[in-house]
């Protein structure tokens, strides 16, 4: 009988033991501040942004993970009636990335009937990079969608965007992008006027093209897509087109 009970005492401490073990390290701990805690981590360095949908309950978060980035990542906050700068009000949200410009971006796709702030992660070159908040806004400003952009090809090879019909007072920066008929990008640049001639940076604040963009054929269709941006980095406006080289 001692030897019994001797035995039940012993496996009662492995027990308790293990308890305590699993309290120490909380493994459901998903948001972003435990992560954070877990790396060295640069802030507000991903190009991050968030746009509606056609469904009036579904956003768009878009991101361009620069060459090298992995374990993309995307949380975010129960409502916005929070404090966007508290990282332990972001929660992770296990989401798909999916492919935009064949991969060029990526974007996750997320339906919520919730306005929220969002923050997008990556790790890059053994460091956590995370986003500036981002503030979804589908309910109360969603996104304008249209093809109302104005082409100009004066110059040979060379043509010119306009779209000073969709300047919103919210707008801070417009990013654009020529792509082929392929969707795979030749150019992606920011500017805060409301045009961009291809391949003029004079304009340019801002240039994620990795390489010199080929020339644009003659009689060749390309796309030219256009977010209007504002500071907490939802996308007011977002404009698509095709055309052809003259």
């Amino acid at each position: 009988m001692k030897s019994i009970r001797y035995l039940f005492i012993i496996l009662l401490c492995m027990a308790c033991n293990q308890d305590d073990g699993a309290n120490d390290i909380d493994t459901l701990d998903n948001t972003l501040a435990n992560l954070v805690a877990q790396n060295e981590v640069q802030i507000d360095n991903v190009i991050a942004c968030a746009a509606g949908s056609e469904n009036p309950n579904e956003i768009i978060a878009y991101v361009y993970p620069r060459p090298g980035a992995t374990d993309l990542r995307y949380f975010e906050t129960p409502n916005a009636q929070v404090d966007k700068n508290d990282f332990d009000l972001y929660t992770e949200i296990n989401l798909p990335a999916q492919d935009f410009f064949n991969g060029y971006l990526r974007t996750f796709t997320r339906q919520t009937e919730e306005e929220k702030w969002v923050i997008i992660s990556f790790s890059e070159s053994d460091t956590l990079h995370i986003s500036n908040p981002i503030r979804l806004k589908h309910q109360t400003q969603n996104t304008v969608f249209t093809d109302a952009i104005a082409v100009s090809q004066e110059q040979a090879g060379e043509p010119v965007f306009v779209w000073d019909n969709l300047s919103n007072p919210d707008n801070a920066i417009y990013f654009q992008v020529v792509s082929d008929a392929t969707d795979e990008l030749l150019s992606g640049t920011y500017t805060f006027q409301e045009q961009f001639q291809f391949y003029n940076l004079s304009n340019v604040v801002l240039n994620i093209t990795e390489e010199t963009p080929p020339s644009l054929i003659a009689q060749d269709e390309y796309y030219f897509t256009l977010m209007g941006v504002s500071e907490d980095n939802w996308v007011n406006a977002f404009g698509r087109r095709i055309f052809t080289v003259e």
